[in-house]
């Protein structure tokens, strides 16, 4: 009894009935390629395009559906051929483009435009909040749209990508803008931009001290100018201090100081932030009069209603203007001067956002997982999701968290 037991039990154990035996679980694939669109703009001087050829490329090698239509390259100097060559098919038609699943423009869609969107389709532009009216977002919200702000798109340490890119652009620009017009050539004080030795510096106000500022004061700085920033904000000041590395006349806008400033300087750059639609602090009429004949205005927040009571905007093909013998250069979109450095900048803000979206498996699963992307949405589903929006408007709004969560 006790050998066959054995016997038994040894023939139980070499049998592979009772072998664990491994089994290959199923993985969720999330990967999920995009169908992209890029329109040609029709805003008033908008020049730039959100995707380079070199970034399509990337992203058409990566499995990617990437339409063009027709000529939204040429303000950056990029051809059709270019985004054939990288994978993308050229199309003809404002009407074809917008059958694209994401929408990726740069100045928000006009009526026209917004009337060829189509429920459940993703729109990525910017959304220009000084500008906005109930009934443009009464016209996006009908479309049941998902609708993204990437001036709101914030990154993993919590800036803006997209505003700070422009924003340096704009900072490094101004100082050439004020160089040229400056000059004897375009009537200015026929004054260099700088100084040189045995010479006094051309002296330089700024109003505001964030990114613009910051650019605009070391340009400048390098050029050999005197610099002096005046904001509210200490920790600004101080900051930008910090990060130009060099002592800086720093003060805050106490109105005596700066309009004592401004009467003697060559250059005056506005780049103050407007706080809830108003504007810090407006220079007045009376101070710009007693300026130096030919001194130079550049107004860059001229799209937030500008910080001079003598502003009025003015397009790239007509840039400036002239009262009380100063030049005022009050362009809005001062990155589409350069328009193809800012799609390079552009494009390397995007292209890996796609990525990550294709990543996770679409827009609803990015928003769920990266919280980074919900402070760009302001429409979901056909809802709108921003807060600051529905205050302006008096409009209900709903809590994208609340939305995304029970998204399935």
């Amino acid at each position: 009894m006790t050998e066959r037991f054995a016997v038994n039990m040894g023939r139980l154990a070499t049998s592979s009935a009772l072998y664990p035996k491994e089994s290959m679980l199923a993985v969720e694939e999330r990967y999920r390629s995009l169908f992209i669109g890029l329109p040609k703009e029709s805003s008033f001087q908008e020049n730039r395009i959100g995707l380079t050829p070199d970034a399509v490329k990337q992203l058409t090698d990566q499995g990617h559906r990437i339409w063009v239509e027709s000529g939204a390259g040429s303000p950056s100097k990029y051809s059709d051929h270019e985004y054939s060559e990288a994978g993308a098919k050229v199309v003809y038609s404002a009407e074809e483009i917008y059958e694209a699943e994401v929408i990726l423009k740069i100045a928000p869609p006009t009526y026209e435009e917004i009337e060829y969107l189509r429920p459940n389709q993703t729109l990525i532009s910017a959304l220009q909040f000084g500008n906005l009216t109930s009934d443009y977002v009464q016209a996006l919200l009908r479309k049941k749209i998902n609708a993204i702000s990437f001036e709101l798109i914030r990154d993993k340490s919590d800036a803006k990508p997209v505003v700070r890119a422009m924003s340096e652009i704009a900072g490094s620009t101004v100082m050439l803008i004020a160089a040229e017009y400056l000059s004897s050539s375009n009537e200015g004080k026929g004054v260099i931009l700088g100084g040189i030795t045995g010479v006094p510096p051309s002296k330089v106000v700024i109003l505001g001290a964030g990114t613009v500022a910051e650019h605009a004061a070391r340009a400048a700085i390098g050029l050999g100018a005197e610099v002096k920033v005046f904001d509210n904000h200490i920790y600004k000041l101080r900051r930008l201090k910090h990060n130009i590395g060099a002592q800086l006349f720093t003060s805050t806008l106490d109105k005596a100081v700066l309009y004592n400033e401004i009467k003697q300087a060559d250059v005056v750059i506005g780049a103050l932030v407007a706080d809830e639609g108003r504007m810090p602090c407006m220079v007045e009429e009376m101070v710009i009069a007693q300026m130096s004949p030919g001194s130079v205005i550049i107004d860059v927040c001229i799209d937030q209603g500008g910080c001079f009571e003598t502003s009025e905007i003015t397009s790239h093909s007509r840039p400036v203007y002239r009262k009380y013998d100063i030049i005022h250069y009050c362009v809005p979109n001062i990155p589409s001067r350069v328009p193809r450095t800012a799609t390079n900048a552009l494009s390397n803000i995007f292209t890996p956002i796609f990525a990550e979206i294709a990543k996770h498996g679409g827009i609803n699963e990015i928003l769920f997982m990266n919280e980074h992307y919900r402070s760009g949405v302001y429409i979901y589903k056909g809802s709108l999701t921003n807060a600051q929006i529905a205050k302006k408007f008096g409009m209900r709004y709903k809590e994208l968290g609340l939305m995304i969560a029970v998204r399935n």
